[in-house]
């Protein structure tokens, strides 16, 4: 067993999606701990996973039962579980009815004998840990409808387990969503009808359905329903990126009947759009969605009252769903617009031995809004030059020294220059807006630095929505010739003994609070400062690291992670 992998990371990311309707493999389950003398660790995995029957000829289809294991502590530098440790899986509970063998690309210590699976293992880091993947088929002479249950325990010197245990059934309902005709090619202002259809391909009609519908911030819906919950979703931007709605629908939709809306939803790109996407599954109205409407979500709202969203059936020519892998489709929506990013610098003035503060960054002036949501890429770089006579002596956590040619560079403080990524979506009408403090060596008058707003990748500066290339830069000033004093420009001047608060000309662009991200500078030799990686979306908050850096689909499943990019 691996207590880290990538797809730990994907599970963990699908179990918060099938906790909000967005995967239908069944709701999620956790086991719940016992006090005990030292860390009890929790198991976790679907409630209920359905499988396919078994068939008239071959073998039976198996499907992946991912149970984790979760240590209580979040203290990542000092949580770790050290021990060895034991899974057992009981599997009596499905004899007859299912029969179950470990992946075999884990590489993990397990083995299945009679009706036990047992698996050893060593360490488990803070957090959500997957266990070797378990997959589950019918067994031969089962029926539509059988049903059993996976009960898993753990023990270990100097910790316990709460035991957790899991329900398999055979067959269900198989909601499959048809692909939508969509124009994917855009004007701001543009409408057309969204014509949602599905079938049952399963073995039993599902009982109530959930739509979701996941929109990125250019598009939008024109009306809004009754019966469907909307949520914002910031996606770690600090600022709504995403709205999902979560619409149910009541009746029996029954094996073999394709139904589709009763009247088309119509789907408008905003004046703020530009490159968007749709995500639209629907999954049978069990425990777990329900439970994800009554969710508190951010910013959650109900729809329209006496608006209804309905289905109907169309005149046919297929509990947990079979195959939930075909519920959801997407699409991309580009629409022809632009977005306007200009850069502001500042000025300030100090004496040769004061430290003072600048703040440079840009804006989007709009009016579209942009996202790298599938890459999880920056949207664009601010790359600064620090100025002749002057040395960095703290910076955002957001920026990262580098050589004066942009290679890297070991030490960060004291670097001629400094590259800023922004989060992977900037809004309109909002940007990226840091601070530096400068120890001032040399008062040269007039000392320039470049600030400039560009691609992330140097060796492809160009910012593709951005055609007014004329106000991507500006200039960091320190001591203007026209100042006289060197401590009359702009505010305070920093003593002699390095204090004293930033100065700044009050002519140059300030920093909405209510349009930009802030960034906090960092001490002097901390190579990664400490104001973090900053949402260029519209408020100060950092985002949150690893999860929620990048929303990615893949797979036909949303998910999110981040990425390291390499140095510019």
């Amino acid at each position: 067993m691996r207590s880290t992998t990538p797809r730990a990371a994907l599970r963990r990311v699908a179990g918060a999606l099938a906790a909000a309707g967005l995967l239908a493999a069944g709701p999620l389950a956790l086991s719940a701990p016992a006090r005990a003398a030292g860390p009890v660790m929790g198991f976790g995995g679907p409630a209920e996973t359905a499988l396919h029957p078994y068939p008239a000829s071959g073998g039976p289809q198996r499907t992946s039962v991912a149970i984790t294991v979760d240590n209580p502590s979040r203290d990542e530098e000092h949580g770790r579980f050290e021990g060895e440790y034991t899974v057992t899986f009981d599997l009596g509970g499905i004899a007859g009815v299912a029969e179950a063998v470990f992946g075999t690309e884990d590489g993990a210590d397990c083995e299945i004998t009679g009706t036990t699976g047992v698996c050893h293992d060593t360490g488990l880091a803070p957090g959500t840990n997957p266990l070797p993947e378990l997959r589950v088929g019918a067994a031969a002479g089962s029926r539509d409808g059988d049903s059993g249950t996976i009960r898993v325990t753990g023990t270990a010197d100097g910790a316990a387990f709460a035991p957790f245990t899991t329900r398999i059934v055979i067959g269900g309902p198989d909601l499959v969503m048809e692909r939508a005709p969509l124009e994917q090619e855009l004007e701001p202002g543009r409408t057309q009808p969204f014509p949602l259809a599905f079938a049952n391909h399963g073995t039993r009609a599902a009982e109530g359905v959930v739509l979701t519908l996941m929109y990125t911030r250019g598009i939008e819906f024109t009306e809004r329903y009754e019966n469907c919950v909307y949520r914002e979703d910031d996606a770690g931007q600090g600022v709504p990126v995403w709205t999902t709605a979560l619409c149910s629908v009541e009746g029996s939709y029954e094996v073999g009947a394709v139904y589709e809306l009763a009247e088309p939803l119509m789907l408008r790109a905003t004046q703020r759009a530009y490159r968007d996407t749709l995500v639209y599954r629907i999954d049978e109205a069990g425990p777990g969605a329900r439970g994800a409407q009554r969710a508190p979500g951010a910013r959650s709202a109900p729809g329209t009252a006496g608006n209804v969203l309905t289905l109907k059936a169309v005149p046919a020519v297929r509990s947990s769903d079979l195959d939930p892998a075909d519920n959801q489709q997407e699409a991309d929506f580009s629409t022809a617009n632009t977005a306007d990013f200009a850069a502001y610098g500042d000025t300030a003035s100090g004496l040769p031995g004061s430290t003072v503060g600048a703040d440079i960054g840009f804006r989007n002036e709009g009016p579209a809004w942009i996202g790298n949501l599938r890459s999880g890429d920056p949207v664009a770089t601010v790359d600064f030059t620090v100025p002749e006579g002057a040395s960095v002596s703290a910076w955002p956590g957001t920026c990262r020294g580098v050589t004066a040619d942009g290679q890297y560079r070991e030490q960060q403080a004291g670097a001629p220059r400094y590259v800023c990524d922004t989060s992977m979506a900037v809004r309109e009408d909002a940007g990226l807006a840091l601070h530096f403090d400068l120890k001032i060596a040399e008062a040269v008058t007039g000392a320039s630095g470049k600030v400039e707003v560009r691609g992330a990748r140097s060796r492809d500066p160009l910012l593709p929505f951005d055609p007014d290339r004329g106000n991507n830069t500006a200039a960091l000033v320190l001591n203007p010739d026209d100042a006289g004093d060197p401590g009359a420009a702009g505010g305070s001047t920093s003593g002699s003994s390095g204090g004293g608060g930033p100065t700044a000309d009050a002519s140059a662009p300030a920093a909405s609070a209510s349009a930009d991200a802030t960034a906090t500078a960092a001490p002097a030799g901390s190579r990664a400062g400490t104001g973090g990686r900053l949402a260029a979306t519209g408020t100060g908050a950092a985002t949150a690291a690893g999860a929620a850096a990048a929303a990615l689909l893949a797979g036909g499943v949303l998910y999110t992670a981040a990425r390291r990019r390499p140095g510019h």
